[in-house]
């Protein structure tokens, strides 16, 4: 029996922290190197994925009202609703920071399912929650080259507008697409808006899904 040649094999990628941790010393240390370690970079931590970012509403309304203990918990109600709608349209949480949650997901079109049964799960749960403890969100999607750290932090100029659409465009309950998440979604069925916005000076087109 022919058994595969272990030579052939393609190389293990080595996306961990420390990895990164490591080749970032080395570009300080060596900066004739620069060019070749942003290679390796890119070779073991970049994908083409898509992004969801789901930020939650009235942090600041709830806790000086009720105080952060009570957010926590709102925080900690809306991750165990989320994940399941998000591993069930074949995506990753990544990493929960604060009020927000990091998705990953192979294409838009999954991320774009999960968005839509999140919003849903919550506006569910609503209707039995009292009203001062009600879970909103709203969330950006992006698409595109991504630093994927060990699947437990991520990097990338469309994880930076996803998080600034659904931080400070998307209203509650809204989902908003960039440019490219858009592009990546032509054809799948998914309608949407185009509007614009100008943030820190930058004026740019998004795509509110209708």
């Amino acid at each position: 029996m022919k058994t595969a040649d272990p030579a052939a094999a393609p190389p293990l990628r080595n996306n961990s922290r420390e990895a990164l941790d490591r080749l970032l010393g080395e570009m300080v240390e060596r900066p004739e190197d620069r060019r070749d370690l942003a290679q390796a970079i890119e070779r073991d931590f970049a994908e083409q994925r898509a992004v969801m970012v789901l930020d939650m509403s009235g942090f600041s309304r709830t806790t000086q009202k009720r105080g952060i203990v009570a957010f926590l918990l709102m925080i900690h109600q809306m991750k165990l609703l989320c994940r399941p709608a998000v591993e069930a349209a074949g995506g990753l949480v990544v990493k929960a920071e604060a009020d927000n949650l990091f998705c990953l997901f192979p294409d838009v079109a999954q991320a774009v399912a999960a968005a839509r049964e999140v919003v849903e799960r919550l506006d569910s749960a609503n209707v039995v929650l009292p009203e001062d403890r009600r879970l909103y969100v709203s969330i950006g999607i992006g698409y595109g080259t991504v630093l994927n750290v060990d699947e437990e932090d991520i990097f990338g100029d469309e994880v930076n507008l996803a998080s600034k659409l659904g931080e400070d465009v998307a209203e509650r309950g809204m989902i908003v697409l960039t440019a490219a998440a858009r592009a990546r979604a032509e054809g799948a069925g998914i309608e949407t808006r185009e509007e614009s916005v100008s943030v820190s000076g930058l004026t740019f087109s998004y795509y509110l899904l209708v």
